[in-house]
């Protein structure tokens, strides 16, 4: 008897270390993973995750639109991100990249050719952040004040060298985006409704029946409810949106801030967080057509849209805002007063110069030789250039159908997750790296 008890005594003690053992395990175990959930998820992902393209947004650009939209003695809102660099974005075959190369270098950490749009050299197609920021449970958007189709929006979910009747075919088939509002319907409609679709499809109704809620106006935008899963196609005008100076108080178009705030806000239901592309697409319009004025005033659109977004992500949220390329050459030149904003800074400065002055473009003086990029139109005879060459007020250097894009390094400014990798001097692939790490 007094055998057995030792037995069932030194049994009991070996079940009770078994145990201690066990628990200490478990515990562990459940600490590792609970710091592991922590640093990867709780602390690294950012909820939201917002892109701002600035076409053309170069540091030039920034210090003329400081001083256009506020004065020296102001700041703008991309001035208070604290992480910033300028990107190198040159193409696989050019020095100087088109629109369509230099977003699908940031939508998808590729370098391609000119004249691509989410194609590599060798015809595949290239998996974008929004691919994968599907994948991981995002819900996506997309907001532009230009066309929906054009090739810096269209870089981050189509794959195409065709038209924008056919991107805008890919838009509404594959159903990536949660999200879209822009411009360009005329690319969603056949040319028996005013569109320019030569298959017949009406893709703004076949978008209807998969179940998006179509928008066209500014009021429309603004009563869509905020509990209501988001399947939302705002498509505000037949092509790019109008400008800033173009939208009066009432306009049936929103803003571009207006169309960033209602993204923001229809994206966070979903509790996987979101991810926000935003082209400011006219600021590259403008440009194109040597409207110094415009051109500011289209930049100091993105900036508002940045200030809304930094008001709407809440704190763990990361807000990328990157430049493309350069585009004209913009200048503003000779001695503004401290305190000159807006008009004063426009027409013949106090020297008697222009304040504004461009490199190429439509406002040029004519050359003699063909204009590069082009196969057909011939520069005019001087003294026969377009409406404005020559002018006097926002010259061009050298006469262009279109100011060509720039050598210039651009921009990129953020906060949030990710954004500390922005210093110095860097490649535009690290726009996407940045992403794609935090989703």
């Amino acid at each position: 008897m007094p055998i057995d008890k030792t037995r069932a005594l030194r049994s009991f003690h070996g079940m009770k270390w078994r145990n201690q053992i066990l628990a200490l395990f478990c515990l562990i175990v459940f600490i590792a993973f609970g710091f592991l959930y922590f640093r990867h998820w709780v602390v690294q992902k950012p909820f939201g995750i917002v892109l701002f393209v600035g076409e053309g947004l170069t540091p030039e650009r920034v210090a003329a639109t400081r001083l256009y939209a506020r004065g020296a003695n102001a700041h703008l809102a991309i001035e208070s991100f604290p992480a910033v660099a300028l990107l190198t974005n040159f193409s696989l075959d050019f020095a100087v990249p088109d629109e369509a190369a230099a977003a699908t270098t940031m939508a998808t950490g590729v370098k391609v050719n000119n004249r691509s749009i989410g194609m590599a050299a060798d015809g595949r197609k290239l998996r974008t952040i929004i691919d994968l920021a599907r994948d991981q449970g995002r819900t996506i958007g997309l907001v532009t004040n230009a066309r929906l189709t054009d090739p810096t929006s269209a870089a981050f979910y189509a794959a195409s060298k065709e038209s924008a009747p056919e991107i805008a075919r890919q838009l509404a088939d594959e159903k990536k985006i949660d999200i879209a509002l822009g411009g360009g319907s005329a690319d969603f409609l056949p040319e028996a409704k005013g569109g320019r679709r030569t298959d017949g499809r009406d893709l703004v109704l076949e978008m209807r029946r998969n179940g998006y809620e179509i928008v066209r106006t500014k009021a429309e935008l603004e009563g869509i409810p905020q509990w209501r899963r988001p399947k939302l196609l705002g498509i505000f005008s037949e092509s790019e949106m109008a400008y800033a100076d173009e939208i009066a108080a009432g306009s049936e178009q929103p803003a571009l801030a207006d169309m960033t705030r209602r993204a923001i806000q229809l994206l966070q239901w979903n509790t996987g967080g979101y991810l926000l592309i935003v082209d400011a697409g006219l600021m590259r319009a403008a440009a194109r057509e040597n409207q110094g004025e415009r051109t500011l005033a289209e930049t100091s659109e993105l900036d508002q849209a940045i200030a809304t977004a930094q008001s709407y992500v809440g704190k763990n949220s990361t807000i990328l805002v990157a430049g493309n390329l350069g585009i004209g050459g913009l200048s503003l030149n000779g001695f503004p007063f401290r305190r000159d904003t807006g008009v004063a800074l426009l027409g013949i400065n106090s020297s008697g110069e222009p304040a504004l002055t461009w490199a190429t473009g439509p406002k040029g003086i004519p050359t003699r030789f063909m204009p590069p990029d082009s196969k057909t139109e011939e520069p005019p005879p001087p003294g026969e250039g377009p409406p404005g060459a020559n002018s006097g007020q926002e010259p061009a250097a050298a006469y262009a159908p279109w100011a060509r894009n720039t050598v210039n390094d651009v921009l990129a400014t953020g906060s949030g997750p990710g954004t500390e990798a922005l210093h110095g001097f860097l490649d535009n692939t690290i726009i996407f790296k940045i992403i794609e790490r935090q989703l």
